[in-house]
């Protein structure tokens, strides 16, 4: 079987009132952009049969995996990962918050920057990365994401964009150690990437399609902070662990 080009990954839970519209347009992107490619719907235990509404449509070179019990978004992304056979493996969210376009251009950027394995899509490089944000929205994730690049001791300008590519060989490396399930596995994927060292670019992006977030941000604020300094002592402990088994 031929290596695909690229697989990109939708994690999805019960997405059904878009994830039609959603398949149709990325399966007719992809075949316009790409020789060779497979989608992947991750589905997170969804409820209202969105997987089924996908494999209904019997798209060339589409597939949906998943499982029973809703877990998290970091749960889906990795068991898309997991899955995947691309030479570069992507994932961005269902509702395409970042365009379609974006695809090809992360493919190109990652493809041109051979000592790269990944790439991280900013909303910070681009100046209406922000564009249609609400002020306290922007200031909050702009300070979380200042937090989490102290905490992690990396210097990127926007580490939890819901955009981001890998070398299929880098993504296995990457995924198959973490294991936080919810929001905060862009941090955990970041930090292994780092101890693995894998270089990690970045790309301007913009949000295209807003959608209200479920985040309340004095509450899981606080829960992310606990979140993040687990991982990062969860990480450090297991990456000596596989130093001194060597």
């Amino acid at each position: 079987m031929e290596k695909p080009e690229i697989t990109l990954i939708i994690p999805m839970y019960n997405e059904s009132k878009i994830i039609a519209e959603t398949a149709t347009v990325l399966s007719n992107y992809m075949k316009a952009n790409f020789n060779t490619y497979e989608i992947i719907f991750s589905d997170d235990g969804s409820k209202d049969f969105c997987g089924d509404i996908v494999r209904k449509l019997e798209l060339p070179c589409v597939k949906v995996i998943g499982y029973e019990q809703n877990k998290g978004k970091g749960c889906a992304v990795r068991t898309g990962m997991l899955e995947a056979n691309g030479e570069i493996v992507m994932f961005t969210d269902a509702d395409l918050a970042y365009g379609t376009d974006v695809i090809k251009k992360a493919y190109d950027e990652l493809a041109s920057k051979p000592e790269a394995s990944m790439l991280i899509g900013s909303r910070n490089l681009s100046k209406d990365g922000y564009e249609g944000y609400t002020a306290l929205r922007k200031l909050m994730s702009k300070v979380y994401i200042r937090i989490l690049g102290i905490i992690g001791g990396f210097r990127l300008s926007d580490s939890q964009c819901g955009c981001k590519a890998f070398r299929g060989d880098a993504a296995k490396a990457i995924f198959s150690r973490c294991k936080v399930n919810g929001f905060a596995f862009d941090f955990e994927s970041i930090m292994w990437a780092q101890k693995l060292g894998y270089k990690i670019a970045e790309m301007p992006v913009k949000i295209i399609n807003h959608r209200e977030s479920t985040v309340h941000i004095f509450r899981d604020s606080i829960r992310m902070l606990r979140d993040l300094l687990k991982i990062r002592k969860s990480v450090n402990r297991e990456f000596k662990a596989m130093n001194a088994n060597k």
